[in-house]
């Protein structure tokens, strides 16, 4: 990048071209009062403090609109320009009624205790930092300028305080900077608030539809409270208090990797912030990162002791005697007969030590996560057409492409931050294509939305690919030189018909060719992909033809490419990659291949079974038959998150012994014999890796909880006292990954003092000196050639009929996560959506006489729920759709539990339905 030579106050500054002089000032350390400005936001010049002396020039420009040119000589503190700054920093505070008490103050000095001085000035005149903790920006401007009063009126306007979820607004205060409202709309793309004339005539920020936030349809991101330079906008559990030390972590919620600040005071969280910089979110968190962390971390509700089941009570008991008894059950189980369940929620280190546990202590490859109920099926069929089941690309690469195919994801509630790049690209004019039976809110800003029929994903894919080559929009180079098996997919499209495909997914011909048409010619074209097409009896063959169209099209091993199935946790993808798998060891290796296991057996010492164990829904399925007679479940609650609710519960109870390990007293545990107090990812060190194959740290923030204790030290310490002592000796998760790297050739060039950054590193990075991998398949596939893959439509294995005539199909809500287990004990976030809704067409609501609000029993032919009717046209007649993060009323209760047979996922997203309304409301 080109580079320009300036001088400001005397320094010699080297920055580059496009940099403005307040940019420049600050790289330098230099400040420069500047209360419109931020970072993230087009810069206005509106309130005119950073105003500058530039030699040879007859105006005072303001810098943050200024760009540095060679040869500048720039002075940022003169008399002059420090009289003219007071003068309009008093002119602006008259006019917008800012009070005064809380920028000279007498007792600034002394004050110990600000919540003492605000009892003794009016409630509203204050800001919430005291000044001496340097965070309000007009007293830092303030005290730069040594301005010593406010000459002109500053009538008090003592304007109420409007409580919302999470935070405050205190117009008083308010500066009228327009930080909130760009942020808003400029950042977020939301655009809920505006200028206004509010109480009293005084010129204010309010909702565009006058109603309160929450009805407005705000997010409650908190990047507006983050971008304020007052105390107008203030998180109410932030106030008063100072970290006094700040810890970077990730998020512990989606699989975006996002990074936080998490501020900590005497051992409690007490702040969080998006970190800025080189960072996967760059300062943007979505409600549950920047306000959902604090309150579960800390939630009355933790599990602090190990619970044993005595006279069928869980009772509180000693970890000495809890882990003997737990040792001494698994000797007597171990072998076929046991099945161990891990997460995606704890981290690399937690996981490779679960897998190697139950593969050389258990005996027993019975061993699966959370993600097989969402990630299996993607996972073979990229492994087999291009020889990884990775994520290809990076989330950042959608703002560099021309076009977005999004299929089977509502990437606005489960997304959020990654979302941005998404709506990034559609203002630099990418197209967006949406694939979704329902009207997402993604939909207001397609181009084009494919409003198929559930589960009829492949039909319609095979029909963009019969377009694409009858139209002779293929990459024939592409496929020449890096594909295989091309001649034979040909074959298989010339007899299927663009009739055909409309006929079965009830889409127009017309909307499938346009859709083919700018998939194919708007390159690069990128993928977006999620449960939607994974959780299906056929998600196999729906990445298999998601593969063929990036292939013929030349999108794939390219930047802004690919196909990219996101995780929905924060280490959704870490757990396989470390081996945390039924038929995997670390690295993605086969386990029957006998080289393979003896490296990894050599290392151990100990023998491992060559057989793949059971996946998930098949072990549920073994425990309900009574052949897996006990488990060891791990962050996890198949209670609420697999299939057939009923069907699950009854096979765990059907167990011997269960030994559940988890933060909260989760659904699953209270069937459990013995419940061990986990810590949060809060509360230990480790790392994690995003859906984009980002290997992250995740940091100890505080102590943990009660007795609590990591993952890893609990099996660790189950498995020395089952007499393994060698292969269990960890005095920190450092080790673990060091072992890891050793022994996975993806993790080679991972370690500690490597993901110090921040950034984090992209797999595979093979060595130390590899700086790991943006993008997968860039010369050539990692199988050599990427392979075509003949499909054919075969339905949902359930449909409606007359007995079940409605179809459910199931997702999540951008305020909950996962089974509800964290997110339910964050009180504003249970407050905005406290219980479960089935969304309904009006039209099959009329023909029901259902109203909305109404309570209405929907069952299955597995289960039955009592929940309230949401009437909306996001959902189209015919389709229902529910959640499954509540416990007392999940989706789930009524899933069906089929699955692929190739990747073993169930399928969440269609089962046939009947409803009606309760009787009696």
């Amino acid at each position: 990048m080109d580079k320009v030579n300036l001088i400001v106050d005397g320094k010699t500054l080297e920055v580059n071209k496009g940099t403005t002089i307040l940019e420049a000032a600050k790289e330098a350390g230099i400040y420069i009062p500047a209360l419109c400005h931020h970072p993230d936001l087009r810069p206005i010049g509106m309130c005119k403090l950073c105003i500058v002396e530039i030699e040879g020039w007859d105006t005072y420009p303001t810098s943050c609109t200024t760009l540095a040119e060679d040869g500048m000589s720039v002075k940022t503190k003169t008399p002059e320009l420090q009289e003219m700054r007071r003068n309009a920093l008093e002119f602006l505070l008259s006019e917008v009624h800012h009070p005064t008490t809380c920028l000279f103050c007498d007792r600034k000095n002394e004050c110990t205790d600000l919540r003492e001085c605000m009892k003794k000035m009016p409630v509203t005149a204050g800001c919430k930092y005291c000044p001496q903790d340097g965070e309000c920006e007009i007293q830092d401007a303030i005290e730069y300028l040594e301005l010593g009063k406010v000459r002109y009126s500053t009538e008090y306007m003592n304007l109420p305080i409007l409580r919302e979820p999470f935070f405050d607004r205190n117009y008083n205060l308010c500066i009228l900077c327009g930080r909130c409202v760009r942020t808003c709309e400029e950042v977020r793309g939301e655009g809920v608030i505006k200028y206004d004339v509010g109480f009293h005539q005084k010129h204010t920020v309010e909702t565009k539809t006058g109603l309160s936030l929450l009805d407005s349809g705000c997010k409650f991101c908190g990047a507006c409270v983050d971008a304020c330079p007052t105390g107008a906008l203030s998180a109410r559990l932030e106030k008063w208090e100072k970290p006094e030390y700040t810890v970077t972590t990730t998020c512990p919620f989606c699989g975006s990797g996002c990074q936080m600040e998490v501020g900590v005071k005497d051992n409690h969280i007490i702040r969080v912030r998006g970190k800025r910089g080189d960072t996967a979110n760059n300062g943007q968190l979505c409600v549950k990162g920047r306000f959902g962390v604090l309150e579960f971390a800390e939630s009355p509700e933790r599990l602090t002791k190990p619970l044993l089941r005595e006279n069928g009570v869980l009772v509180p008991v000693d970890w000495d005697r809890v882990l003997n008894l737990v040792s001494d059950k698994f000797l007597q189980y171990k072998g076929s007969s046991f099945a161990t369940l891990g997460s995606g929620k704890f981290t690399n280190e937690d996981a490779y030590v679960l897998q190697k546990f139950a593969k050389i202590v258990l005996e027993s490859n019975n061993l699966d996560y959370c993600s097989r109920e969402c990630h299996g099926t993607d996972a073979v069929a990229l492994g087999a057409a291009f020889g990884s089941g990775w994520m290809t690309n990076s989330l950042a690469e959608m703002e560099g492409a021309k076009c977005i195919f999004v299929i089977g994801i509502n990437p606005t509630e489960t997304l959020p931050v990654s979302t941005l790049k998404l709506k990034k690209a559609k203002k630099k004019g990418a197209k967006i294509i949406v694939v979704n039976p329902r009207k997402i809110e993604l939909c207001d800003i397609a181009d084009i939305w494919l409003n198929l029929e559930p589960g009829t994903d492949v039909a319609l894919i095979q029909g963009i690919c019969k377009v694409i080559l009858e139209e002779g929009l293929i990459d024939g180079d592409f496929i020449k030189e890096r594909c295989e098996g091309f001649e034979e997919l040909e074959r298989s499209l010339n007899g299927f018909s663009l009739q055909e495909a409309s006929r079965i997914t009830h889409i127009k011909e017309s909307a499938i060719r346009e859709a083919a048409r700018v998939y194919a010619t708007h390159k690069p074209s990128y993928i977006l992909a999620c449960e939607g097409v994974t959780q299906s009896t056929h998600g196999t063959d729906n990445f298999f033809a998601l593969a063929n169209m990036a292939m013929m099209t030349g999108n794939v091993g390219k930047p802004s490419t690919g196909i990219n199935a996101i995780r929905g946790q924060n280490n959704g993808e870490g757990p396989a990659d470390v081996g945390l798998f039924p038929s995997l060891l670390p690295g993605a290796k086969p386990i029957t291949d006998p080289e393979i296991r003896k490296k990894f057996e050599d290392a151990w010492g100990k023998k491992i079974p060559e057989k793949p164990g059971l996946t998930l829904v098949e072990m549920l399925n073994a425990a309900h038959a009574g052949d897996i007679k006990a488990m060891y479940i791990v962050g996890h609650d198949p209670v609420v998150s697999s299939p057939d609710s009923n069907h699950t519960r009854a096979a765990l109870q059907n167990l011997e012994f269960l030994v559940v390990q988890d933060i909260f007293l989760s659904e699953v545990a209270k069937l459990a014999d013995v419940v061990l107090p986990a810590a949060s990812c809060l509360e230990k060190d480790g790392t994690v890796t995003s859906c984009e194959r980002r290997v992250q740290r995740a940091r100890k923030v505080i102590d943990p909880i009660g007795e609590s204790r990591p993952d890893w030290e609990i099996t660790c310490d189950i498995a020395r006292r089952m007499g393994d002592y060698k292969n269990f000796l960890y005095d920190n998760p450092s080790e673990i990954m060091d072992e890891i790297a050793k022994l996975s050739l993806p993790h080679g060039g991972i370690n500690y003092s490597r993901l110090d950054n921040d950034s984090g590193i992209q797999l595979p990075c093979p060595n130390t000196e590899h700086p790991g991998t943006p993008y997968l398949h860039k010369d050539k596939f990692t199988r050599g050639k990427g392979k075509f893959h003949v499909v054919e439509y075969r339905p949902p294995a359930e449909l409606p009929d007359k007995d079940y005539p409605f179809i459910l199909t199931t997702g999540r809500t951008y305020w909950h996560f996962h089974t509800g287990t964290m997110t339910r004990r964050v009180h504003d976030l249970d407050y905005i959506r406290d219980r479960n809704f089935v969304e309904i067409n009006p039209k099959d609501a009329a023909s029901l006489k259902i109203k909305d609000g109404d309570m209405v029993e929907v069952s299955s032919r597995r289960g039955k729920v009592n929940v309230e009717a949401k009437l909306t046209e996001r959902s189209p007649k015919g389709l229902i759709f529910m959640t499954f993060h509540f416990a007392e009323a999940s989706a789930n209760i009524l899933t069906n539990s089929a699955f692929d047979p190739s990747g073993k996922t169930p399928e969440y997203k269609v089962c046939a339905v009947k409803m009606g309304k309760v009787s009696g409301g």
